[in-house]
């Protein structure tokens, strides 16, 4: 038996022996460590980079993935981006450096950076504990606008299915 948590209400173990739900199996539910109204638009670099297009296409996050936060280790300095910076695809706009090694962030796609996590700065091991959390406690590492040519840039990223795929190779 499961305990169901949500922002509304606590149900206790007790209340849930004698019920059955069945989901249908095209329930849109987000992956792992995705926020809701933004998980059917993230995408992912082949350098672990991860971005989250909003709803109305104009704004964006990007942080890095799940992976390369396990990869690196604790986390203990991350150099963020300056603001604005206009960049371009692969450019790179910051690193992060653990006590194994020292990566760069790449932007994923031509953009323009208008925030920055300055949480990062205090405590560089928040991106260890979500490093694909856009929220206000999460690890992502900049908030971005997104034009034409980085919403066509998007195309050419993985999903996260493609992604999965391609760190298991």
């Amino acid at each position: 038996m499961a305990t169901i948590v949500d922002s509304h209400t606590r149900t206790s173990i007790f209340h849930l022996r004698s019920l059955s739900v069945s989901l249908p199996s095209h329930t849109n539910c987000p992956e792992p460590n995705q926020s809701f109204q933004t998980a059917l638009a993230k995408k992912y670099t082949k350098d672990h980079e991860w971005i989250s297009v909003s709803e109305d296409e104009k704004t964006a996050y990007i942080g890095i993935s799940d992976y390369a936060a396990h990869a690196l280790g604790d986390v203990v300095y991350v150099e963020l981006p300056t603001i604005p910076m206009e960049v371009g695809a692969g450019d790179s706009i910051g690193a992060v450096e653990s006590v194994k090694s020292a990566s760069d962030i790449n932007a994923p796609v031509s953009c323009k950076i208008i925030e920055v996590n300055e949480l990062l700065e205090e405590k560089p091991g928040t991106i260890n504990k979500g490093p694909e959390d856009d929220g206000s406690a999460g690890g992502w590492v900049a908030k971005v606008e997104v034009g034409e040519e980085g919403l066509k840039e998007l195309e050419e990223l993985m999903d996260g299915k493609a992604y999965k795929a391609f760190t298991e190779e």
